[in-house]
């Protein structure tokens, strides 16, 4: 999925966990808590470049995007256009989503909670974008 299709759900399902999650809190808590969920739902596919380097020894894709970031958020499908990464971009993004909710569970569970539904919902969308459903 491209980064501005992220950026929507995880938007959308940042405000329907927010309802739920953050009751009782502070305007100013809740918004912060979107925009957490909003850049983790866009900021989790970086884990693509460390997956591009394991599996090409080589951190030119990396270096390709930050010397030119519009052309890496404009035109995604050709970021890594020979690799084929389906499956480890999946599993690195529970393998992420998992660790970072036990990190998180002890400070906050409310936050630990919403983090697992932001990057559930993220894997469903990456998901369901590989199986042609979306």
């Amino acid at each position: 999925m491209r980064s501005l299709e992220h950026a929507t759900i995880g938007a959308l399902c940042s405000a329907l966990a927010l309802s739920v999650l953050a009751r009782g809190r502070s305007l100013p808590e809740k918004l912060a808590l979107w925009i957490y969920g909003l850049l983790l739902s866009v900021f989790i596919d970086l884990d693509h470049f460390v997956i591009a380097r394991a599996k090409t020894g080589s951190w030119s894709y990396l270096t390709r995007a930050v010397r030119h970031p519009v052309w890496a958020f404009t035109d995604q499908t050709e970021v890594f256009p020979d690799l084929d990464m389906a499956l480890e971009r999946l599993a690195s993004h529970v393998v992420i989503g998992g660790a970072l909710v036990a990190v998180l569970r002890p400070v906050s569970r409310p936050l630990a909670a919403f983090s697992a539904v932001v990057v559930y919902a993220h894997v469903l969308a990456d998901l369901l974008r590989e199986l042609d459903l979306a």
